[in-house]
C-alpha cells in the first residue's frame, strides 16, 4: 500500500502530465496541475523544486514507459516500430511533451541513454553482420525509424486527404505500413549508395 506522500506525488505526476502535453513548460500553470492533483503548489515545489524540474521529471517518466514497452534488440526493429506505433497511438500526450521539450529549448531533460530502442553499438553489430543495412549511421537509423513509428501522430493524415480516419482498420494499415517501410529502410543495399 502506498504511503500519502507516494500517492500524491502520483497524483501530481499525473495531473502535470496532461497539463505540460496542454500547455507545454511555459504555458503550464502549477496552480492548476495543485488543483488536479488535490495537493497544495507548496507540496508539489517540496516534491520537485522548480516546475521545469517537474516537466522533466514528467518527461523521464514518460521515456521510461516507452522505454519499457518497446523491444531493444537491434535484430526486431520492425518490431520496435511497429511497438512503438502502438505506444503513440495509446499515449499520445508522450509525444506531445516531446515536442514542447525540442520547441522549448529544454533538450536537457532529453538524454541520449533514455532514449526507447537498441543501443548505436548493437545497430552497428548489426550493420556489421549484413543483417542491418550498413550505409546508415546508428543514431540516423533510430531517429528515420522513430519518425516513421510516429508519422500519423506527428503529420495527421488530414494534411494529405482532407480527412481524418481513426478506425481500428486504418490504424492497423498505417501500423503495417510503418513496419514496411522500416523493413525496406534496413534491408542491406544492392552496391547502391545512400544520397550524399
Amino acid at each position: 500500500m502506498r504511503s500519502d506522500g507516494e500517492a500524491t506525488r502520483a497524483r501530481v505526476m499525473a495531473a502535470a502530465r496532461t497539463e505540460f502535453a496542454r500547455y507545454g513548460l511555459a504555458g503550464a500553470r502549477v496552480d492548476r496541475i495543485a488543483v488536479e492533483a488535490r495537493a497544495s503548489k507548496e507540496r508539489i515545489y517540496a516534491y520537485f523544486g522548480s516546475k521545469s524540474a517537474l516537466f522533466a521529471a514528467v518527461l523521464a517518466a514518460n521515456l521510461q514507459e516507452t522505454t519499457e514497452q518497446v523491444p531493444r534488440d537491434a535484430l526486431d526493429l520492425p518490431g520496435f516500430v511497429g511497438a512503438l506505433y502502438d505506444h503513440a497511438v495509446e499515449h499520445p500526450e508522450h509525444l506531445r511533451m516531446l515536442d514542447w521539450a525540442r520547441l522549448e529549448g529544454a533538450p536537457e531533460a532529453l538524454a541520449p541513454s533514455s532514449r526507447p530502442g537498441p543501443a548505436s553499438a548493437d545497430i552497428a553489430a548489426a550493420q556489421a553482420q549484413g543483417i542491418i543495412d550498413p550505409a546508415w549511421d546508428p543514431d540516423d537509423l533510430m531517429t528515420l525509424l522513430f519518425s516513421l513509428a510516429t508519422a500519423w501522430a506527428q503529420s495527421p493524415e488530414l494534411l494529405y486527404t482532407g480527412k481524418t480516419e481513426d478506425s481500428d482498420a486504418a490504424l492497423e494499415r498505417r501500423r503495417q505500413a510503418a513496419i514496411a517501410a522500416a523493413c525496406r529502410l534496413l534491408a542491406p543495399a544492392r552496391g547502391e549508395a545512400l544520397p550524399a
